[in-house]
């Protein structure tokens, strides 16, 4: 199986998002250098879910290691927290579980029919 990499692309676009002169050139270069092992991660179709998931967890915490310049204003309501993995997650389940529940009770009351048919008979 496949690793899901939605996760780690999301994080990598944030990266590439930010402003960098509001940032240290220290914390950006923290960042870039995590930036480069993450995109290797997305880029290798036979990554495992462990190096998935580490590439997510550096990045993260050098994304939430970035230091403002001093006098720089930065918007800290989008900047990623430490364990933070609700950045657009995907479940790819759209469906409601009430349709298959009303297939299963409209099957069950047709067997239950056939089978009362038949002792009828």
């Amino acid at each position: 199986l496949k690793p899901n990499k939605d996760l780690l692309q999301d994080l990598i676009n944030k990266a590439n998002g930010i402003n960098r002169e509001n940032y240290t050139s220290t914390s950006l270069k923290a960042v870039d250098d995590v930036m480069v092992k993450a995109n290797e991660v997305l880029n290798n179709p036979e990554a495992t879910k462990e190096e998935v998931e580490v590439a997510i967890a550096e990045l993260t915490k050098a994304l939430s290691g970035l230091e403002a310049k001093p006098g720089s204003t930065v918007d800290t309501s989008t900047s990623v927290k430490p364990g933070d993995k609700t950045v657009g997650v995907k479940t790819g389940d759209t469906t409601s579980m009430m349709y298959s529940l009303l297939g299963l009770a409209i099957a069950s009351l047709g067997v239950y029919g056939s089978k009362k048919r038949k002792r009828i008979n």
